[in-house]
């Protein structure tokens, strides 16, 4: 899953003159959402902050507040309207439709469509809502056509993501992992998601014989995050999909540390480790890196 990680900087501001995705701050707390099931698919539950073990650039973190439970998310659903999703649009819709009901009802929810063009779907004055009528209301809007700028979109969506007013923030994105439309390049996807609160699921839909598909771009905006990458063999399994995904969300642990030491290296990785005696293996989806702020202080 994304079982999901995401950092919080306390204090932070922006600065004007960099993109919107730059943050700083005087205080770095890391906040992971993590998600945990056996080898078997099954999420699991009843674990405590001692089956957890994180490390950061290899050192051992002291994990000072841990919860767990359903709490309400800031979540976007950003979804491919190119013409090549045309005959796919309303299997997609419905699918997008299971997420919303499987959620949790407080959820704060945007949706953006993206072709040529980045699309907010929701009214111009609605930046999210619970509203589910709305929301699938919005799902049908704009015809598919055109090419696919999804570099684009997923840093319009990243960048909406941080006027939620939910700490944990999560994005789902369906489309073939192509791009040939964005200003935007890969690695200023990456940038932007390094520097970000957001968890990415990505959901690959497409034809064997597309030209455009590109999973490789999907899996690594998934892995980074601490999210999860699907591609369903058949069209149908993407309803199946989207709810195990709202599901996934909805079951989720939180581990909160302050780093212990003061490397220059700006990209930390991570790494979480969970044990527990009654279980032989388990399954860990958690952000493997961000980027420490410039002028912060551990």
């Amino acid at each position: 899953m994304r079982l999901f990680a995401l950092f919080l900087l306390s204090t932070f501001v922006l600065r004007p003159q960099e993109q919107d995705y730059k943050l700083t701050a005087q205080s770095n707390l890391v906040i992971l959402d993590v998600g945990v099931r056996e080898t078997s698919g099954r999420l699991v539950p009843d674990l405590q902050k001692d089956n957890f073990r994180i490390l950061e650039n290899g050192k051992v973190q002291t994990i000072s507040d841990f919860n767990r439970g359903d709490e309400p998310v800031t979540v976007g659903l950003v979804i491919d309207n190119s013409g090549s999703m045309r005959p796919k649009r309303n299997a997609v819709n419905a699918a997008a439709t299971g997420f919303l009901d499987a959620s949790n009802p407080k959820d704060e929810v945007f949706i953006t469509h993206f072709n040529d063009r980045v699309a907010r779907s929701l009214p111009a004055e609605t930046l999210f809502t619970d509203d589910r009528n709305l929301l699938v209301k919005s799902l049908a809007r704009d015809p598919s056509e055109g090419r696919t700028a999804l570099y684009d979109a997923v840093i319009s969506s990243l960048r909406q993501l941080e006027s939620g007013k939910q700490t944990r923030k999560s994005l789902l994105v369906v489309s073939d992992g192509g791009d040939n439309a964005s200003k935007n390049r890969l690695a200023d996807v990456l940038d932007a998601l390094h520097g970000s609160f957001a968890t990415i699921y990505t959901i690959g839909v497409f034809d064997s014989d597309d030209a455009d598909r590109n999973p490789g771009v999907l899996r690594r905006l998934a892995e980074i995050s601490g999210g999860e990458a699907y591609f369903p063999k058949e069209l149908d399994d993407v309803q199946e999909i989207c709810r195990r995904i709202a599901k996934d969300i909805r079951n989720r642990y939180t581990l909160t540390y302050v780093p212990s030491e003061s490397s220059q290296n700006r990209i930390r990785k991570i790494h979480v480790e969970v044990t527990s005696p009654s279980r032989a293996k388990l399954v860990v989806h958690a952000r493997t890196s961000y980027v420490f702020p410039e002028n912060a202080r551990p």
